[in-house]
C-alpha cells in the first residue's frame, strides 16, 4: 500500500482486527520512509457494480455516496453510529447479492429509502425532500400523508 503522506511504494501493516460490526479489516500501517502511520479498511467486495442514471449515464457503484447521503439526511438525529455502519454494510450487501452488475439509479434510491425509513421517519422525509426532488411544502403534507395511511 503506498503511503498517503509521502507516495513510498511500500508501507508495512503493524496491527489488524475487525471493525466492531465485523463487517471489515482494521490496518494500522506504518511507512518505513517518513514514519507517518495511518489507518486502512478492507471490505468483501461480491462484485463490481455499476449504477445507470436517469439520463444513461454510467458510473462506478460508491459505497461512501450511499453513506454520506444517509448522514446527511440522519444529521442530528438519535441514530447510533454504529447501527449507521450496520445499516450501510447490510443495504450494500443487499445490492451486491442482487445477481446484477448494472443497478438503475432509482432501484439504488428506493433501497436506501427503505433503510432509512426502518431507521428513522425523520431521516427519511429529508432523504425523500431530495430523492423526490419537493418543490413546495404540498409536496411534504402529500408524502407525510401517505405515511400516515401505510402505518395504519
Amino acid at each position: 500500500m503506498r503511503c498517503p503522506f509521502c507516495s513510498h511504494a511500500d508501507t508495512q501493516v503493524k496491527d489488524s482486527r475487525p471493525t466492531e460490526d465485523n463487517t471489515a479489516i482494521r490496518r494500522r500501517r506504518a511507512c518505513p520512509e517518513c514514519g507517518a502511520r495511518f489507518t486502512t479498511f478492507e471490505r468483501v467486495h461480491l462484485r463490481e457494480l455499476t449504477v445507470v442514471k436517469a439520463n444513461g449515464r454510467r458510473e462506478p457503484f460508491d459505497r461512501d455516496k450511499i453513506e454520506r447521503s444517509m448522514r446527511i439526511a440522519l444529521r442530528k438525529r438519535p441514530v447510533e453510529e454504529e447501527r449507521i455502519a450496520r445499516v450501510v454494510a447490510s443495504l450494500v450487501r443487499r445490492l451486491e447479492t442482487l445477481g446484477e452488475t448494472e443497478l438503475p439509479a432509482a432501484q439504488v434510491g428506493e433501497v436506501v429509502m427503505e433503510a432509512l425509513r426502518s431507521l428513522d421517519s425523520v431521516a427519511y422525509v429529508r432523504f425523500a425532500s431530495v430523492y423526490r426532488n419537493f418543490r413546495e411544502a404540498k409536496d411534504f403534507e402529500d408524502f407525510i400523508g401517505g405515511l400516515d395511511e401505510d402505518a395504519n
